[in-house]
């Protein structure tokens, strides 16, 4: 059974666009379709690297990886706005049922990436979506010196923004992709996305 995975995500600099793209290695190897969607920017909404998102994208979605750059320990303002907009899929229950994940990045070690992966559960949580993390079984989350949670894949960018995505945080960019498309056919092959 084919499953669509919908990544999804806001990027200032690069670095969440940078996990979307390990995430959505980790969908394909795990037989999923994984389709990167960007959140437009305030500032020049055409520039992205990625097609822009639209909330048929979400309708048509039967998972979601959802990423956005933390600000001040939350999303930032372009992806609450994305989310804002999204009552009339919340109406029909589009995405109920539907698995779910969450990833981000920061400047510094401790610039909220926990607080900010916890408020973005909260709209995914209000849309009635089955929510996933990274178990400790993966090992680099024991052993990550930089970016990597058990709320979400997380980067560490730098002051700069211009730290690469380090081999901990790349693994377990790809580890969550897996598992969230193994939730995604497992739930979709039983029939519990369907209301």
């Amino acid at each position: 059974m084919s499953a669509q995975v919908l990544v999804l995500y806001y990027s200032k600099h690069g670095s969440v666009a940078a996990l979307a793209e390990k995430i959505a290695i980790g969908i394909a190897q795990a037989g999923a379709n994984a389709v990167i969607r960007s959140i437009a920017s305030f500032d020049n909404p055409q520039h992205s690297r990625h097609p822009l998102a639209s909330n048929t994208d979400l309708k048509q979605c039967d998972g979601l990886a959802f990423g956005s750059p933390v600000r001040f320990g939350n999303m930032a303002g372009e992806a609450k706005t994305f989310w804002d907009n999204t009552s009339g899929v919340w109406l029909k229950g589009e995405l109920i049922n539907k698995a779910a994940g969450v990833f981000t990045s920061s400047g510094s070690m401790h610039g909220g990436n926990e607080a900010n992966l916890l408020s973005m559960m909260l709209p995914l949580l209000h849309h009635g979506m089955v929510l996933m993390g990274i178990p400790y079984a993966e090992p680099e989350l024991h052993n990550t010196q930089s970016g990597g949670t058990p709320y979400g894949p997380s980067h560490v960018s730098g002051l700069q923004g211009n730290n690469k995505l380090s081999v901990d945080e790349q693994r377990l960019a790809v580890a969550f992709g897996k598992r969230l498309a193994q939730l995604t056919i497992s739930l979709k092959a039983a029939g519990f996305d369907k209301q």
